[in-house]
């Protein structure tokens, strides 16, 4: 394929690259959109369950890869059940911590607690609802494995000051993409240090940048204000406001420096991740473009008060699966032919048993 990845196993002539593709239009998904939204509107939310399914087939049917294209299989009520106790268990603690804080507070912690096995849950669900060619993925993570990726990944970086944020990201790239199945085949991240690190160093330096510029506003304002009292000015609100203007270019420089990194975790993660040791993924996102995207869509979104939110959608999902790719180790057909004859599918009894959205 035109502008495909170079195979690193050196042996170009056996490896072929396919790139993703995405189909869908603003103006298709614009009547599914407006139909969710005030069908939820008029049925005070519960019809977001049918909502989330209409818009997921819609986007997983219009994804396409090597001539197969991917399928969304979960039922409304599934979600709806989940949502349910969910919001349930909330309205129930907030009645306790009114009445009885104690009671109240131990059930604020069961659920701080039950949080991990909620999104190891909902990446399970989200895994065996999902297929490609009529063969499901599955998702294998536990309870612990989900407190290291999502609850001691954020405490280590964040104790560090983002020193060791690289680390804590390899944590969750290991943890959702190691624990993903196809077919029974199993999905192998192994990003090396020096690659997180590498595309840690440009948001590292925005981070030290917006904090230098945090503290020039601070002094600023400081002695501003202290003048203005001193003189007892009577332009001192209108100056105040002004400083909260000049906290615009410092929330824009955080905003971008997250995007950039998770840009880079994302091209780094991917990149380094084989399938069924044999293929690997592929991913080559320009960063300052997808920070731009980002924050063009946020912008358009808002000033068209929603209403440009599916072209925001499509516009995102689109630039995703064009710089999102997989090489094969072999012929297309038979490698997926393969696994559908050879690999352990998913079942419908999940959907039945088990199957439950709890949203995370």
């Amino acid at each position: 394929m035109e502008g495909s990845p170079q195979p690193r196993f050196g042996r170009p002539a056996e490896y072929t690259g396919h790139r993703f593709s995405f189909s869908g239009t603003a103006k298709e998904y614009f009547g599914i959109w407006i139909v969710n939204v005030l069908l939820t509107i008029v049925t005070l939310g519960i019809y977001s369950a049918w909502a989330k399914v209409r818009r997921n087939r819609y986007f997983y049917g219009n994804t396409k890869l090597a001539d197969g294209r991917f399928d969304y299989h979960a039922r409304p009520k599934q979600i709806l059940i989940g949502r349910i106790l969910v919001v349930g268990y909330l309205i129930l603690y907030n009645i306790l911590l009114r009445f009885s804080p104690l009671l109240g507070g131990l059930l604020g912690l069961v659920f701080i607690a039950a949080i991990p096995w909620l999104i190891a849950r909902g990446l399970r669900f989200s895994a065996r609802v999902t297929s490609y060619r009529n063969v499901r993925f599955d998702f294998t993570g536990g309870y612990w494995g989900a407190v290291r990726a999502f609850f001691l990944s954020s405490l280590v970086a964040g104790i560090s000051f983002g020193l060791l944020a690289p680390i804590a990201s390899r944590w969750t790239l290991r943890y959702t993409l190691g624990n993903l199945r196809y077919g029974g085949k199993v999905f192998s991240p192994d990003p090396t240090i020096g690659s997180l690190y590498r595309v840690w160093v440009l948001p590292a330096v925005l981070t030290v940048a917006g904090l230098f510029l945090f503290g020039i506003l601070i002094a600023g304002a400081s002695a501003g204000l202290a003048a203005m009292k001193a003189e007892a000015s009577s332009g001192e609100v209108a100056f105040i406001l002004l400083i909260y203007l000049l906290f615009v270019p410092v929330l824009l420089i955080y905003a971008v420096t997250g995007l950039l990194y998770s840009a880079g975790i994302r091209n780094a993660g991917l990149s380094a991740t084989t399938f069924d040791d044999r293929h690997y993924l592929y991913s080559d996102m320009p960063r300052w473009t997808y920070a731009w995207v980002m924050i063009s869509n946020l912008v358009v979104t808002i000033v068209t008060l929603g209403l440009m939110r599916p072209w925001a959608a499509i516009r995102l999902a689109r630039f995703h699966a064009d710089y999102t790719a997989i090489v094969f180790d072999g012929d297309v057909g038979e490698i997926f032919s393969d696994i559908k004859d050879s690999g352990s599918a998913v079942g419908s009894e999940f959907m039945d048993i088990e199957g439950i959205d709890f949203g995370f």
